[in-house]
């Protein structure tokens, strides 16, 4: 299959999956999720296989409670039980279980479903969920899509459970762009590659003749922005996930990097440098016109913008060591918010809007932490000899990020850690992986 049919593909499947049909929602749940917590006790949940009469349908509902079960799983607040210890068998998804067989096992919440695969290729998809110590059923959906979209809908049904029983959105129907690292050190290939939150569905992108670096998605999702070195001379270009076109923003005299869009997508603010110094531009994406924001001596670069698109935080060295600023989106107001023993890099504004992410090197160790938008509050994730480069889960709740090992050999490769720090997760990918960037929800 050629790399077009493959986005055109994806592009169908976004479309097709677009229309779901509600069923229900039920009484109000008893169960429920507090997040925010600093531990969060894993809440036990039996998943069943989604129910058919038919071979290929057995298949699919094995396959998508097994996504379903992994996304849960993953996301630290769950914990799946064996369907070995299960007693009941359900043999009908909307019919209401026995709750004592799953209170035996000690499940607190339990998912059922029915799947129906029709000759023209489409499928119908139902899911049911249950509180099992107060006896109701707390929510039912129902799909009508594709075949070819059964991991999708695991993904999203996934997201509907989450939202139930956390009160938070979901983020399991989401994708990462990242840096797929090979070959030498000294000489890595660095091409852009493509995959769901969970690692399915890879697809590489760029062919790795020319180094990428800093991908980003927009709000919009359909395009990447990242720099790209072609003849030793980096340029920001944007990227069609769709359609697979890529198209430079500009050929800028001096280095532009860290490109990001803006909250409506309509913009990028970068880092460019000229005449020894390093400031940052905002370029209008209709117009091509670049405005300059900050004027200070040194390295002023890693913009984000807050999700209301009014600030930017930024990484700017002015104080004799690199450290984070916050000024308005206009350039002015700029102020620094770090204040703690080390250097501070690579600043991210939460799409909740109340945190951001960092890179903290202090004591010959880096780390990821998160500090209010003050600067008040600031609590270290991770640490290890190289953690670099934060990136939020849609929900603000998740972060991920690439993780270097010591040594000529040492690997890289991309991790997830909750905001409660006790949930780290290697996010397994074909080779090396950096500079992650995590989509929005898919549309």
């Amino acid at each position: 299959m050629s790399m077009k049919s493959m986005f055109v593909k994806t592009r169908h499947l976004i479309v097709m999956i677009s229309g779901l049909l509600m069923v229900s929602n039920m009484a109000r749940a008893e169960v429920n999720i507090d997040i925010t917590q600093g531990n969060v006790d894993p809440l036990p949940i039996a998943i069943t296989n989604f129910i058919g009469e038919l071979a290929p349908e057995h298949q699919i509902g094995r396959d998508m409670s097994e996504v379903i079960s992994n996304d849960l799983n993953r996301s630290g607040i769950f914990r799946t039980i064996d369907s070995k210890a299960f007693i009941q068998k359900i043999d009908s998804a909307g019919v209401r279980p026995r709750y004592s067989d799953w209170r035996v096992i000690n499940a607190q919440v339990l998912m059922t479903g029915g799947i129906e695969l029709e000759p023209d290729g489409m499928m119908k998809v139902k899911y049911y969920l249950w509180d099992v110590f107060a006896e109701e059923r707390l929510a039912g959906l129902a799909f009508n899509t594709e075949q070819s979209n059964w991991r999708r809908v695991a993904h999203l049904i996934a997201d509907k459970i989450y939202e139930k029983l956390t009160g938070e959105n979901g983020y399991f129907d989401s994708r990462i762009v990242y840096v797929a690292e090979s070959g030498k050190k000294t000489s890595r290939k660095k091409r852009l590659a493509i995959m769901d939150q969970d690692g399915a569905n890879h697809m590489f992108l760029t062919d790795g003749v020319d180094l990428v670096l800093t991908p980003r998605f927009s709000p919009k999702r359909h395009e990447i922005t990242y720099l790209s070195y072609f003849n030793d001379r980096p340029r920001v270009y944007l990227f069609n996930i769709q359609t697979g076109r890529q198209e430079m923003l500009g050929d800028f005299a001096g280095m532009t990097f860290a490109p990001r869009f803006s909250p409506d997508g309509d913009s990028i603010v970068m880092s460019y440098a000229a005449n020894g110094n390093t400031d940052i531009y905002l370029m209008d994406l209709r117009t091509r016109q670049s405005k300059r924001l900050t004027r200070g001596k040194g390295i002023e670069t890693s913009p984000s913008f807050s999700p209301d698109g009014k600030y930017i935080t930024y990484n700017a060295d002015r104080g004799g060591s690199p450290q984070i600023y916050v000024m308005k989106a206009d350039g002015s107001d700029a102020h620094r918010i770090s204040f703690g023993k080390g250097s501070y890099s690579t600043p991210v504004w939460s799409p909740r809007g109340d945190l951001i992410a960092f890179t903290k090197f202090t004591q010959g160790k880096f780390h990821i932490g998160v500090m209010r938008t003050d600067g008040s509050g600031e609590r270290l994730l991770s640490q290890s000899f190289l953690d670099e480069g934060p990136t939020w889960s849609p929900n603000g709740r998740v972060l991920m990020f690439f993780r270097q090992d010591r040594g000529d050999k040492g690997k890289t490769r991309l991790y997830s850690i909750d905001l409660t720090g006790n949930n780290l997760r290697e996010v397994i990918t074909p080779g090396d992986a950096s500079d992650p960037a995590w989509s929005p929800l898919n549309p």
